[in-house]
């Protein structure tokens, strides 16, 4: 690999900056403007002498860069993934070419002076390609025709649920239990949940019985339920242990309206351990945003009829009805599709969105998001450092405020 190529001297380039680890494999993180002033995102992975190239935020028309030192620069084959759009080789190679260009520049500029450069990295980098939380409740007081939970549910229902979290009506496990239970308790269950929760597309025949409302309704792979006596207490209870003869692997008996494998809703049974072990508990779980009123609305129909009942996380089902929680703010370049397991459990986020959709409203949101921090890129130890300033001058103070007003624009 020539290194008076653009693509070799962006590595030889890096080969001066720290790096951290994955496992074993360095990655380096570098964002730069290109040639037209337009802000880019390099990940670097190498992987023994093999460097692996992403450009993050691409349009997808450029797969990644694979440079082994032995051969020329290759190309990832990502054609087989779906929506990926890639000309030719040849053009994908140039535009390599070109973003190299800019990147190593970038990095010779930031050896001169790495603070001032990632300083600048902070401050102009597009808020709309960064991740972030924003306050749930801002966002649907400024958004009016943002989807809402408890509008959907409709208030009565839900002060009636907040008013069983805030009771502590889900903390007392024995409000779950079931002492004794067969599969027809189980079908009974489900009946109930099929006509509390029904949409109006779902057209749910109220003359069918439990049973036959879990065989037309359910998954289908029963994993042997529908099988066993449905009167008999011993045969269920073996059944859930996974005891009976009858039950098979490989189903999903649990889930009692089909969906993806974040947005079905199942209707669980389990046995707990310690001093409530030999029970049943009965568990209604189903946690994507689109199916949430129809868990809450089953939920609040099995527990009017008086049948032992919680859910899964009921406080954070408490938090969303209330705006409690927060909402992603996912990059551009990212997909929305569980987007929301990006981020860490005590963020406490259930739903995404990008920067843009925020609107008219970016200025008075924007104040309010917590953005990620942007790592910073720097030389080696053995490369010369430029001496950190005690405190911000105060024309560069003044010049965020300026340059945050032209990124929310």
């Amino acid at each position: 690999m020539a290194m008076q190529d653009p693509i070799g001297s962006f590595v030889k380039e890096l080969a001066g900056f720290d790096y951290s680890l994955s496992v074993l494999d360095h990655v380096w993180t570098v964002r730069f403007p290109d040639a037209n002033g337009d802000w880019q995102h390099l990940h670097v992975n190498r992987y023994r002498k093999t460097y692996y190239i992403s450009h993050v935020n691409s349009d997808r028309r450029i797969p990644g860069l694979v440079l082994d030192p032995r051969n020329a620069p290759t190309l990832e084959d990502n054609r087989g993934f779906s929506g990926f759009q890639h000309d030719s080789d040849d053009e994908a190679l140039e535009r390599w070419r070109s973003l190299m260009t800019s990147a190593t520049k970038w990095l010779r500029t930031t050896g001169r002076d790495w603070i001032k450069a990632n300083k600048r990295v902070q401050l102009e980098y597009p808020l709309n390609c960064r991740w972030g939380i924003a306050p749930h409740c801002l966002v649907r007081e400024s958004l009016p025709g943002i989807y809402r939970l408890d509008r959907e549910l409709g208030k009565k229902r839900t002060r009636k649920f907040v008013r069983l979290v805030e009771d502590g009506f889900f903390m007392k496990e024995e409000n779950s239990l079931n002492t004794v239970m067969t599969a027809a308790d189980y079908f009974n269950y489900c009946k109930i949940a099929y006509l509390s929760g029904q949409r109006e597309e779902d057209n749910v025949d109220e003359s069918l019985s439990g049973r036959q409302m879990y065989e037309r309704y359910a998954d289908g792979r029963d994993e042997g339920l529908l099988e066993i006596d449905e009167n008999c207490e011993q045969e269920f209870a073996a059944w859930v242990n996974h005891e009976h003869p009858k039950r098979s692997t490989g189903g999903h008996p649990w889930e009692i309206k089909r969906g993806g494998n974040t947005t079905n809703i199942q209707l669980q049974v389990c046995r707990p351990t310690g001093r409530f072990g030999g029970k049943f508990k009965v568990q209604l779980h189903g946690p994507a945003i689109t199916r949430m009123a129809e868990v809450l609305n089953m939920l609040l129909g099995i527990h009017q009829a008086g049948l032992p009942i919680t859910v899964s996380d009921p406080e954070g089902i408490r938090s969303r009805l209330l705006g409690l929680d927060n909402i992603g703010i996912v990059p551009a370049y990212e997909t929305l599709h569980r987007a929301e397991q990006r981020f860490p459990k005590e963020q406490n986020v259930y739903d995404v969105m990008y920067f843009d959709d925020l609107g008219r409203y970016k200025r008075r949101i924007s104040p309010f998001i917590r953005w990620e921090p942007l790592p910073i890129l720097k030389p080696s130890d053995s490369l010369p450092r430029v001496r950190c300033q005690a405190r911000m001058p105060d024309a560069d103070a003044k010049s965020i405020s300026v340059l945050d007003d032209n990124r929310i624009r």
